[in-house]
């Protein structure tokens, strides 16, 4: 065993077979893959992230591969064990097996199964990253009973138009791809096109100001490498049938804010380019009393709950374990803020 990283306490991986009704495509055979880590008696929290992300959140001593959300997890942070339990899932369709329409309502059923197998009643939270975040909401509007808090992170109740024509574009591309028995190629250009909706125009500016090069007689511009690598790195480890289905799924994406009814902390990211910050503002003021919206200013758009560790845990850890209330005299003249 490796050693260096943090004993999590008990970890539990597995799988459970289950037929479950699809919104779009009927009963199903599926198959929902998780990752359980932290001690049994402390409360449990699910983390899921956007449509790449996985069961596997951040590595332990007997799983050292890096996770999605490497370092948030790490001992310190709100949410490392022994604290609280994490559980991670495999999305619906994650494998590239189930080549059917697949809605966020289905992710959010398929959760709700799983915690019923697992005996976990109420999660003491669901902390939704980009797609996670719509999962969330679904899971909040669907199975109330099974969560006390949602904390959805850059995603809303519903795709913006032009975040919809970006994965449009990208679908074509791999359809294109396709069509030249070239999926890889197709797949990679997908998520290179992606990239440019994740991150934003002022962090390009800082790290590919370089100018363009003349490569066999073709001019190459200075951010291409970084696109081509992205691209690689993404086909290595999907299937397009996975990519293709989940992107849908996120298009396919609706709640209505008036069916939530769990306590909401929405965070948004001002710049980013995927979620707009008046879709965030939209979905607080339709979800009423109870919720709240934070605003986290970070080059990184829509990528900023990824690469801001430090204080995306600031956040957490605000919305999860609050300071004691101050003495009414220490409160005078102060306000509080929303953006960090």
């Amino acid at each position: 065993m490796r050693t260096g990283l943090p004993m999590p306490g008990p970890v539990r991986r597995g799988e459970l077979d289950a037929v479950l009704v699809l919104r779009h495509a009927g009963a199903q055979r599926v198959r929902l893959r998780y990752e359980l880590v932290g001690p049994e008696e402390a409360p449990v929290v699910a983390l899921a992230g956007g449509i790449s992300a996985h069961r596997h959140a951040a590595a332990h001593a007997e799983d050292p591969s890096p996770g999605w959300v490497q370092g948030l997890l790490d001992p310190g942070r709100t949410l490392a064990p022994p604290g609280r339990r994490v559980l991670g899932v495999d999305y619906l369709g994650a494998d590239g097996t189930l080549d059917v329409p697949l809605d966020t309502a289905d992710q959010a059923d398929a959760l709700a199964l799983l915690l019923e197998a697992l005996a976990i009643p109420r999660l003491e939270a669901f902390i939704g990253y980009s797609y996670g975040a719509l999962v969330g909401l679904q899971l909040a509007a669907r199975h109330p009973q099974r969560l006390q808090r949602l904390i959805a992170v850059s995603g809303a109740h519903r795709p913006h138009p032009y975040a919809s024509a970006w994965r449009a574009l990208q679908r074509q591309a791999v359809a294109l791809g396709q069509l030249q028995c070239a999926d890889a190629a197709g797949l990679s250009l997908a998520r290179q096109f992606a990239m440019l909706s994740y991150r934003t125009p002022e962090e390009f500016g800082e790290r590919f100001a370089a100018p363009p090069r003349l490569v066999n007689g073709r001019v190459r511009v200075a951010a291409e490498d970084y696109l081509e690598a992205a691209g690689a790195r993404f086909v290595a480890r999907t299937a397009v049938t996975a990519w293709l289905r989940l992107s849908e799924s996120i298009d396919l994406h609706r709640v209505d804010p008036a069916q939530v009814q769990v306590p909401t902390t929405v965070i948004a990211v001002e710049g980013d380019r995927l979620v707009p910050l008046a879709d965030a503002v939209a979905l607080v003021e339709a979800l009423g009393p109870g919720s709240r919206l934070r605003i986290l200013r970070s080059p990184y758009g829509h990528d900023a709950f990824l690469k801001e560790t430090a204080r995306v845990d600031a956040l957490l850890a605000a919305e999860l374990d609050p300071p004691p209330p101050r003495a009414p005299a220490a409160e005078a003249g102060e306000c509080s803020g929303a953006s960090v």
